[in-house]
């Protein structure tokens, strides 16, 4: 009786095994974190903020044919708010969101929901057809779609000249935003469709089991029960097209080649910071430009969260 309490006595005792400790009395994996979070943080700390902060340091200097390089303060980004070239640059980005965004989203949201419908016949391929554009680089897009633009070869222009059409202009003045609208919708609509269909697949059954025995048909289904579950991959798609519309610059830059007069250097504020910089040599106040459009996408993606959260308030 004795030897079988002395053997049992010792209270609290685990049975699980001991902890191992490092030195200090910490547990080694208690480490392990910072160890895998470190390579991530030394890329971002290279490959982000020193840039960004060398670019912050240049947009504070001009550079004088008298003086060289002197320090200016905020003078650039003073110039830079008069701007006309810039400010133009930025109007026009933002009628470019105003127009291509709201369709992009809609054709991305119209397939998505025919894929998970479930109704659709060779869907796999009918999906891989509609990603394929995002797989092209733009700067292929752009240069195919150019040709097709083309007012004396394109085939657009040739079918007219058959039927005894007017020529479709599409690289005119009236036509160039509407004609770069379609080269980004034609690129990311695939994308923007996947990640709502992802979204999709992530709805529990049940719902749908639990509406369709209410008498819900598919388009109730739809609206009461997808597009509401849609909402946080909407929004995602939305910021990430912020983003991309006010960064526009391939698309623009390529068709300048063959439109010269109607998109300029300064067409958009990303192409007239890169003129600045590898054209006119005016790193200075290119970086200034640089970080007025990437204060501009701040404010704009966060009226946009602003916007979501409100409409989500009661």
């Amino acid at each position: 009786m004795m030897t079988a309490t002395t053997a049992a006595s010792p209270k609290g005792r685990r049975r699980d095994g001991p902890t191992r400790l490092g030195r200090g009395g910490k547990s080694r994996h208690g480490a392990a974190g910072p160890l895998f979070v470190a390579p991530f943080m030394v890329l971002f700390l290279l490959l982000f903020l020193a840039p960004l902060g060398y670019a912050a340091y240049l947009s504070l200097f001009q550079s004088r044919l008298i003086g060289g390089t002197v320090f200016v303060g905020l003078d650039n980004y003073t110039q830079a708010l008069g701007d006309p070239q810039f400010l133009h640059g930025i109007g026009r980005v933002a009628l470019f969101f105003v127009i291509q965004v709201p369709l992009m989203l809609l054709l991305a949201l119209l397939f998505a929901l025919a894929l998970d419908s479930g109704l659709l016949r060779l869907a796999r391929v009918i999906r891989l057809g509609i990603f394929v554009p995002y797989a092209v680089p733009s700067v292929v897009a752009a240069l195919m779609w150019g040709y097709l633009y083309g007012p004396d070869f394109g085939p657009f222009a040739q079918l007219s000249r058959k039927l005894s059409l007017p020529v479709p202009d599409f690289l005119s003045d009236g036509w160039m935003l509407g004609s770069l609208a379609n080269i980004v919708t034609w690129e990311f609509v695939g994308y923007n469709m996947i990640i709502l269909y992802a979204a999709l697949r992530t709805i529990p059954t049940e719902l749908y089991e639990a509406a369709a025995m209410d008498g819900a048909g598919a388009w109730r289904i739809a609206w009461s029960i997808k597009l509401p579950a849609l909402r946080p991959a909407l929004l995602l798609t939305l910021l990430f097209s912020v983003i991309g519309s006010f960064q526009l610059f391939n698309e623009p830059n390529l068709l300048m080649k063959i439109a010269p007069d109607v998109i300029s250097s300064s067409y958009t504020a990303n192409l007239y910071a890169y003129t600045l910089a590898f054209t006119g040599q005016q790193v200075n106040y290119a970086a200034t430009v640089s970080f007025l459009l990437g204060l501009v996408i701040v404010i704009a993606s966060y009226a946009v969260l602003l916007t979501a959260n409100r409409r989500r308030t009661p």
